[in-house]
C-alpha cells in the first residue's frame, strides 16, 4: 500500500475522537511492517494517551515478546508530527526513539511552538528516517480547528443560518418561524456535538428561546455562549438550564452561578467580534458555531472573522422579512437535505 493509504487510515482513526480531544488535534497512528499493519491507535480523549503510545501498546498486545523486534523493523505513520514536549503526557517522539522504529512518515508538521519541527529533529537525531508532508493539505484541513487556534489565536469560526428561497432570514416582528425542515434540524444538532461552543445574541435568546443542545442527536452538548450586554435575557429561558455550561458575555458583572458563567467585557459596542474571538481563544475554545441573529453574524462577516459558513436554503418563500446576511466566500459544496439545500462556503480571504 502507498504512504497516502496509511495516512488516510490515520485520519479515519483520528476522526473517531472528533468530539473528545479539543483543544488538542485529532491524531491517528498506524504501525506497518512489510506491508502489514501490526498496530494502530488514536488520541481518544483530551488529557489521555496520544495516538503513538496507543498504537505501540496495540503491537505489544498482539505480538507479546515479538513486539520489540517488530518495532525495530517498523514504519510508523502519523497524520501530525509526534510531540516533543512534556504536556499532560510524555513526548511521543521519545517513545518512538525508545523503540527504535526504522521510519516515521508524517502528514503535517505541528505548528505548536512546543513541537514545530522538534519532534522530527528528535527522530532524525536518533537515526530514524523521517518523511513529512504526505497529504499535507488534506491533513491540515482535517485539523483546521487546531491549526486556526494555534496560528491565528482564535477559534475556528463557523457561521450557520437558514434562509428562504427569496433570501429572508427572520420575521420582521421578531417572532420565531421555522425556515428549514426536520432533516436540516437534525444535522444541525449533529454539528453541535462536533464543535466546542455555540454563540447567539440577546435577541435570538429571547425570541427563539433555544436550548442549543444535541437532543436530536447523540453526543456532548456544546458550551452555550450568549452576548447579552445588559443581562436582559430572562433567567427562566432554556439557556439557563443545567444541560450545558453557559457563558454570558455582558458589561455588568463577572460571576459563576452553578453552570452559568458571567464574563464582563468593556465597551461591547466596539470591536465585539474581535473581543469575543480572543476571549474564546484564552478559554481554549477551539471551535464555535455562530447562529446569530443577523446583527451578530454580520459583525463577524464584516470583520472577516469566519472560516466556514453553512447555509440552509428552503424551497419556500416569504412575502417579507429580514434579509439574510450576504456571504462572500468560496462555495465548497452544495447538498440536498430533505427539501432544503445546504451550501458550504470557506473563507478564502485570509
Amino acid at each position: 500500500m502507498s504512504d497516502e493509504f496509511y495516512i488516510k487510515r490515520c485520519l479515519d482513526l483520528a476522526a473517531l475522537a472528533l468530539e473528545n480531544v479539543s483543544p488538542n488535534p485529532m491524531v491517528g497512528c498506524v504501525i506497518v511492517v512489510d506491508g502489514k499493519i501490526i498496530g494502530e491507535g488514536y488520541h481518544q480523549e483530551y488529557g489521555k494517551s496520544h495516538a503513538e503510545p496507543n498504537a505501540i501498546n496495540a503491537v505489544f498486545d498482539s505480538y507479546g515478546n515479538e513486539a520489540e523486534n517488530l518495532l525495530k523493523q517498523a514504519t510508523a505513520y502519523v497524520n501530525l508530527e509526534p510531540c516533543a514536549h512534556f504536556g499532560k503526557t510524555p513526548p511521543c517522539a521519545d517513545l518512538l526513539v525508545k523503540h527504535q522504529l526504522k521510519k516515521v512518515i508524517i502528514g503535517n508538521r505541528d505548528p505548536f511552538s512546543g513541537v514545530d519541527g522538534k519532534g522530527i529533529e528528535k527522530l532524525r537525531n536518533a537515526g530514524i528516517e523521517v518523511v513529512s508532508g504526505i497529504l499535507d493539505d488534506e491533513c491540515r484541513y482535517f485539523n483546521r480547528r487546531f491549526f486556526t487556534r494555534i496560528q491565528k489565536q482564535r477559534p475556528y469560526i463557523i457561521l450557520k443560518w437558514a434562509e428562504t428561497a427569496n433570501g429572508y432570514f427572520a420575521t420582521k416582528d421578531g417572532h420565531q418561524k421555522w425556515i428549514s425542515g426536520a432533516l436540516a434540524k437534525r444535522l444541525a444538532h449533529q454539528w453541535r456535538g462536533e464543535e466546542d461552543a455555540m454563540l447567539i445574541g440577546k435577541q435570538t435568546a429571547i425570541m427563539d428561546n433555544p436550548q442549543l443542545t444535541v437532543r436530536e442527536w447523540t453526543g456532548k452538548n456544546p458550551i452555550r455562549l450568549v452576548i447579552d450586554k445588559n443581562l436582559q435575557v430572562p433567567v427562566t429561558n432554556h439557556i439557563f438550564n443545567a444541560a450545558a455550561k453557559t457563558i454570558i458575555f455582558n458589561e455588568i458583572k463577572t460571576d459563576v452561578v452553578a453552570n452559568i458563567h458571567y464574563i464582563q467585557m468593556e465597551d461591547m459596542h466596539f470591536y465585539l467580534a474581535q473581543k469575543i474571538a480572543f476571549q474564546l481563544y484564552l478559554m481554549d475554545i477551539q471551535s464555535v458555531i455562530i447562529e446569530g441573529g443577523a446583527n451578530i453574524l454580520n459583525q463577524f462577516l464584516s470583520t472577516n472573522l469566519w472560516d466556514e459558513a453553512r447555509i440552509f436554503t428552503s424551497s419556500t418563500s416569504w412575502s417579507d422579512g429580514v434579509s439574510s446576511p450576504s456571504i462572500n466566500g468560496n462555495l465548497q459544496e452544495t447538498v440536498q437535505i430533505g427539501n432544503d439545500k445546504l451550501s458550504i462556503y470557506l473563507n478564502d480571504i485570509k
